[in-house]
């Protein structure tokens, strides 16, 4: 296997020209319009991937890492380089603000506030942090968009209403006559964030799905970011980006070596299954889907090819190790990542920070 060094070089603003899409992975037709649970927001950095590789060469493209999704206020991404990443799933925020910052204790063995107590109260989900609070967030952002659908008939040519196909029409020929999309609408002067390898020419781009257009720009990393990016991960490290661990057939919650394809199941991961880290504990909410479309070079005219669908720790998911990785996540073993193809570290997946401001009793 070629271990490619990944270089995070360039910062990705995406500035939406109206509407974006707002699903993924879900099916609507005419008899099933409420198909919001397939919402699915900002899109992952394979979408963004996919833009790169339309218009890269070769070796750019073997070089090619994109991570994300983040998003900022548009003017101060450019003018500070400063955008949002998800909140460590320990910090619990609350009307906006974080309430608690929850540590290990190795005695307790259990997540605890400052005072040592165990918050049973509701909280915010899905909020958001500025990457140059990261050691030490006092700001928390709610995603600046909304879900608008649009429902798109398709009408009869020579009636305003919605077309009905008859008996004769030919099966190849049949089409849905309803399609609900679930378009997201942006705040103004906002825009989404992914960080990469290369960099795209400045320019207008389709992205994310049915045509919507968008504005592309890179600017180098500044030394910040740069720094950050570098920091050693001693033992304890939050992700900021989806991870997908495990064998090509199998989802883990932490990364394993590298291994052939064996008839294993989840049941049997403590003989069969080595583990890359001696984890403590984790701290982390319910998986995701993950699934993306990868073109088929042997044959650009056919459709891309699915990928098999695997499921992605959230983002926001801390990890407390036993031992110290002392690596950055650029610095990471590829063999630590699935590999479909190519590897997932190409999509940026389980990048990760470390958290310096937990306290580790015991």
């Amino acid at each position: 296997m070629n271990n490619v060094t990944y270089n995070l070089k360039y910062l990705t603003i995406i500035e939406p020209l109206g509407f974006l899409y707002g699903s993924a992975g879900r099916f609507l037709s005419p008899e099933n319009l409420v198909g919001r649970s397939g919402a699915k927001f900002p899109p992952s950095s394979t979408t963004l991937s996919g833009v790169f590789a339309a218009n890269l060469n070769d070796d750019e493209r073997k070089k090619l890492c994109v991570a994300g999704p983040f998003w900022g206020k548009t003017e101060r991404v450019h003018e500070e380089q400063n955008f949002y990443v998800p909140t460590p799933l320990n910090y619990l925020v609350k009307n906006g603000q974080i309430q608690h910052k929850l540590h290990w204790d190795d005695q307790k063995k259990g997540w605890y506030d400052e005072e040592g107590n165990e918050p049973a109260d509701k909280f915010d989900k899905s909020t958001w942090i500025p990457i140059n609070q990261w050691d030490n967030p006092t700001t928390v952002e709610s995603p600046p968009w909304r879900f608008t659908p649009h429902l798109h008939p398709r009408l009869a040519q020579d009636q305003r209403r919605v077309y009905i196909e008859d008996e004769d029409t030919p099966a190849e020929d049949k089409k849905g006559s309803l399609f609900l999309e679930n378009a997201v609408e942006m705040s103004p002067d906002t825009c989404l964030v992914y960080l990469s390898s290369q960099a795209l020419e400045s320019g207008w781009y389709r992205f994310g799905g049915e045509g919507h257009m968008v504005e592309i720009t890179c600017i180098e990393l500044n030394h910040y970011l740069q720094n950050l990016l570098k920091q050693p991960i001693e033992n304890q490290l939050a992700l900021i980006t989806p991870a997908v661990w495990g064998s090509n057939r199998l989802s883990y919650r932490y990364p394993v070596h590298n291994q052939k394809e064996k008839s294993i199941t989840p049941t049997q991961q403590t003989s069969d299954t080595e583990y890359v880290w001696n984890t403590k504990t984790i701290f982390t909410s319910r998986a995701h889907p993950f699934r993306y479309r990868f073109g088929n070079h042997e044959d650009p005219t056919r459709p891309k090819l699915l990928s098999r669908g695997r499921y992605a720790v959230p983002a926001g998911t801390v990890y407390v190790l036993e031992d110290s990785l002392s690596q950055s996540w650029l610095e990471w073993d590829e063999s630590w990542f699935p590999r479909e193809g190519v590897s997932f570290k190409r999509w940026g997946c389980g990048l990760a920070l470390p958290i310096k401001s937990l306290q580790t009793s015991g």
